[in-house]
């Protein structure tokens, strides 16, 4: 990645947009308070979902879909975990 490109990724811009229709702002500010996010947080969010651009670096994990080996120690190690010792919760 060129330096240009990674100030670039680093830096913020802001955007004016004008002519939001007052039901549009409406249904955009209820969403922000569903979700529990600020009004920007929600913009930033949907304009990041909808160009197709993700704010985050995935791993293809396809190099190890399908490897998982039954291990029966493995398992019994699991179940003894799992066990709910009651008198803790009295």
């Amino acid at each position: 990645m060129s330096t240009q490109a990674v100030v670039r990724a680093l830096e913020k811009i802001q955007y004016t947009i004008r002519g939001i229709p007052p039901n549009v702002d409406e249904a955009l500010r209820q969403e922000a308070m569903r979700r529990n996010i600020s009004f920007n947080q929600l913009i930033v969010e949907e304009l990041t979902s909808i160009s197709g651009v993700s704010g985050r670096t995935y791993r293809s994990l396809a190099g190890i879909a399908g490897q998982w080996e039954e291990d029966a120690e493995f398992d019994k190690v699991l179940e003894e975990q799992r066990k709910i010792d009651v008198s803790l919760w009295q």
